[in-house]
């Protein structure tokens, strides 16, 4: 008989690793404190670009975007069929816009290292920028281009995810409340107790919290170094000006969505478990949506909202066993990434579930700041 699982998260990401496991045999069940996908993953943008968000050097972290980023096409293709809604993924290529000669140079050092990895990068000139995007202000004095990034729109996605899994066999627990008592470590696997959902016993446990994952340490002496950022987006009606790719400054960025909306975002601060939309949050996206825009200029927002990006103490994710715990994964803190680095989590934990373990060592595994530490005391 399949190993039970069992998953407390219904965000994209514990949704994800729910529809792998199915596919690989397990049974699986999710328990979602509220409804799903209505934390961070549902306010996502939903932006695939792995170039554009990573931009120090090719470290294990941009080649980790970079491998999910691959994956998903095929990854859209088989949810799309399996569930019978559309993630809308769409190709719209991204410009990395600057508005001074001196920041330039920086973005030439990052094509010369990105050109490595088979991607017609390219700068443009004033000229070819506004071209692609006439409705570009013309202070804008050039731009990395990136013709193969994408993004999909974030709500039907996890739409998808969460009809994939229904149609897999997966058993998904809705406004489970929060978690009330874990019992793990021995050799009758993990039992989990929800406030509104009672008692559950799995072989293994997947903890997908998101920003809410910190919780693990009041259960088994582990620290998981989780911390909520407030992001805050708004939209605008994209009949306002025409917007064709996925444009990022250094301040923030615009994608046109295929329901006639432009979202902008991304605000972020600190704000503990706090969701509220601030004007001063907003604001700051209204100003530059002129700046970068001139047809933006003055137009109040449609709509605007917040999530709660859970993000680690280095910005890389935490995707690996409980040291002590084999019985328990996390999936957890991937900050801005999450859709992006949905399919390969999935797969990460599926490998996990299935013993395997990668022979060059887990560089997103809980242990790495522990021995981050060891080697700070050391010096």
């Amino acid at each position: 008989m399949p190993e039970s699982v069992l998953i407390i998260g219904g965000g994209i990401i514990g949704l994800s690793c729910a529809l792998e496991s199915a596919r690989r045999g397990f049974r699986v069940t999710v328990l979602e404190q509220d409804a799903f996908g209505g934390q961070a993953s549902g306010a996502a943008a939903g932006m695939l670009a792995p170039f554009s968000e990573n931009t120090e050097g090719p470290d294990p972290f941009f080649r980790l975007c970079l491998d999910s980023f691959y994956r998903y096409p095929d990854w859209v293709r088989q949810l799309e069929e399996q569930s019978g809604h559309k993630a809308e993924l769409c190709s719209s290529g991204s410009l990395n816009v600057v508005f001074h000669e001196a920041d330039l140079l920086p973005m030439q050092t990052r094509l010369a290292w990105q050109r490595n990895y088979g991607v017609p990068l390219e700068m443009l000139d004033e000229s070819e920028l506004h071209r692609l995007e006439p409705g570009l202000s013309r202070r804008a004095v050039g731009a990395l281009y990136c013709p193969v990034e994408s993004h999909v729109f974030a709500p039907k996605l996890v739409n998808a995810v969460e009809e994939a899994c229904r149609r897999a066999g997966v058993r998904l627990i809705p406004h489970a409340g929060q978690l009330t008592n874990l019992e793990a470590g021995s050799v009758s696997g993990v039992r989990v107790t929800m406030a509104n959902a009672g008692s559950w016993r799995g072989d293994r446990l997947v903890v997908s919290t998101g920003a809410w994952s910190g919780f693990l340490r009041e259960w088994v002496p582990i620290t998981v170094p989780v911390h909520p950022i407030r992001g805050q987006i708004c939209c605008y009606d994209a009949a306002l000006g025409d917007i064709r790719h996925m444009v990022f400054s250094s301040q923030a960025y615009w994608v046109r969505k295929k329901d006639g909306s432009v979202v902008c975002g991304a605000s972020e601060d600190v704000a503990g478990f706090d969701r509220s939309v601030t004007e001063r949050g907003i604001d700051r996206l209204t100003r530059w949506s002129g700046r970068v825009f001139p047809f933006l200029e003055g137009a109040p927002p449609l709509r605007s909202w917040a999530g709660l990006r859970p993000a680690t103490l280095d910005g890389r994710p935490l995707i690996g066993c409980v040291p002590g715990y084999p019985e328990i994964i996390v999936a957890a803190g991937h900050y801005r990434n999450g859709i992006l680095l949905s399919p390969v989590t999935a797969a990460m934990v599926g490998d996990l579930l299935e013993g395997k373990t990668d022979p060059a060592g887990n560089a997103f595994g809980l242990d790495r700041f522990a021995r981050m530490a060891e080697k700070k005391d050391t010096g």
